[in-house]
């Protein structure tokens, strides 16, 4: 085992949509810190300012902090106005500001009816509005690839990021998504975008069919990344989310169960590369 230690996080509402629970099963897998998307079934955005007080208590009461903001910004198309997500990105802000978080996760935008060059210009001028809006806040903005929007190949996510040039703007890293349209992660992406990388999310996925499956199980090269971004000195979140729920739907909600497979299988991947996530 090598001194390299990681802070181990996770996307709690594949857990359950009660955060109490959510918190209980992120602390029974011995992790300090939780990724906030949505509590009591109501995305991040648009939790009441009562809501958020009550979340804090909950995470707090149960020494849980916060690794990052799991918004939706982004995930919409470029036809709407550049104040839309700028606005959303507000609430966004507010969230991370009580829950404590340094980090929320965005999206580079639909283009329905459009191809990616054509789309390109829109999608430059709101992920710079949005790096705008986050400058000086503390808060750092992490793109996280995934498939159908602009940034979901190597490429443009590279192009996005060194476009806007914002310190306020960087990337996640989803290796499942990645293989979802076609890429093999590490292969043809780790070395154009481990400059800009500062968060790890944890799936993976079979590039035959795009099926998300348990860490190291699939094609996203999770082991290889993984012994990289050790290598080069890494020393941030890696947050888990498994997408498994679908495979483990015996006649009952079971998210905690999918969520501890998950877990499990990438405490595997970790050990083999003498990395330590708590």
């Amino acid at each position: 085992m090598s001194d390299t230690k990681w802070e181990l996080s996770g996307f709690g509402d594949e857990i359950d949509a009660d955060p109490r629970v959510q918190a209980a099963v992120m602390r029974a897998l011995g992790a300090n810190y939780i990724e906030v998307r949505s509590a009591w079934g109501t995305n991040i955005v648009d939790l009441s300012e009562e809501q958020l007080a009550e979340l804090k208590k909950v995470l707090d009461d149960a020494a849980l902090k916060v690794s990052a903001i799991a918004s939706p910004i982004g995930k919409v198309d470029i036809a709407l106005p550049v104040e839309h997500e700028v606005e959303r990105l507000g609430r966004a802000l507010r969230a991370a500001e009580v829950l404590g978080a340094g980090y929320i996760r965005i999206f580079s935008f639909y283009y329905e009816g459009k191809t990616p060059e054509e789309a390109r210009d829109a999608v430059i001028e709101r992920m710079t509005a949005l790096a705008k809006r986050a400058e000086g806040t503390g808060v750092v903005l992490v793109h996280e690839n995934e498939k159908d929007i602009f940034g979901d190949v190597p490429s443009r996510v590279l192009d996005i990021v060194e476009s806007v040039d914002s310190p306020a703007l960087k990337l996640a890293w989803d290796p499942a998504n990645f293989v979802q349209v076609g890429v093999k992660p590490f292969t043809e992406g780790y070395e154009m975008l481990r400059p800009h990388t500062v968060y790890l999310q944890i799936k993976d996925a079979l590039a035959a069919t795009g099926a998300v499956v348990p860490a190291g199980e699939g094609d996203g090269e999770l082991l290889a990344t993984v012994e990289a971004f050790r290598d080069s000195g890494y020393a941030g979140f890696v947050s888990l989310e498994p997408h498994l729920a679908n495979a483990f739907e015996l006649g009952g909600f079971s998210g905690p169960q999918a969520f501890g497979v998950a877990a499990r299988a990438f405490a595997k991947v970790l050990e083999k590369a003498g990395v330590e996530a708590s």
